[in-house]
């Protein structure tokens, strides 16, 4: 018997919701890193069935969020700041050459490719959606677009393997709204920048941009770290 499109649209909220769910409470440090995120404990922490959350486990594996350990157990992922600024140090090389090449060359960046990026950022500040990890989405696109109007595909590629490298981390900027309304802006800024010209003040606007992302990004990831140890100790306890 094939499902209602209603019986289907239902099973896919339930599934949303409960990804939404989990992420918020992965992200705000809730778990320790020693919970086995058990499917029939999440299903009835969220008072939803175990399906949902066996496929919220599973896209979460894959923001690398969560990770799949031998045991066949997922446990909530620690975020790596380790290598973080050398990594911020690395895209943010590979953004301003995409800019300082055209400054050097006197070769404008492609309109073609930057009109409908602008236009699609002012909807943005005139509409601006609610603060979601999620956003890194739209945030890597603007740049990856700005790197490719440069005229050096190469350039795009390599920033989108680093992009993929730091996302788990870099959700941890999209959870207030003054972020998600400081990026809209600052994309803004810079894209009129190239458009009119202004490569020089673009350069500018671009590392005070990412530079401003690291240091939020580490500092939130750090507390989410530091309450999960908490909550590790808690459970520890308990157990005594």
């Amino acid at each position: 018997m094939t499902a209602s499109p209603s019986s289907r649209s239902a099973a896919g909220n339930l599934r949303d919701q409960a990804y939404v769910a989990l992420r918020q409470r992965l992200m705000s440090g809730e778990f320790s890193f020693r919970d086995r995120l058990a499917e029939e404990r999440l299903a009835a922490l969220l008072g939803v069935s175990r399906t949902p959350i066996r496929e919220a486990l599973t896209r979460l594996a894959s923001d690398g969020l969560v990770q799949r350990r031998p045991d066949g157990g997922y446990y909530p992922a620690e975020p790596d700041l380790g290598g973080l600024r050398d990594l911020y140090e690395i895209r943010v090389t590979l953004e301003l050459r995409g800019l300082e090449r055209a400054v050097e060359s006197g070769a404008a960046h492609d309109p073609a490719l930057l009109e409908p990026l602008r236009d699609t950022w002012r909807a943005l500040r005139d509409d601006p959606p609610a603060p979601d990890p999620a956003f890194v989405g739209l945030d890597e696109g603007f740049h990856i677009a700005l790197s490719r109007a440069s005229g050096n595909a190469e350039l795009a590629n390599m920033l989108d393997s680093i992009n993929a490298r730091i996302r788990p981390v870099r959700m941890y900027d999209f959870v207030t709204a003054d972020r998600v309304h400081l990026t809209i802006d600052q994309h803004l800024d810079i894209v009129e920048r190239v458009l009119s010209g202004d490569l020089e003040g673009s350069v500018v606007a671009l590392r005070r941009h990412v530079g401003e992302s690291m240091d939020v990004v580490e500092k939130r990831a750090a507390r989410a770290i530091t309450q999960m140890v908490l909550n590790r100790h808690r459970t520890t306890a308990s157990r005594d």
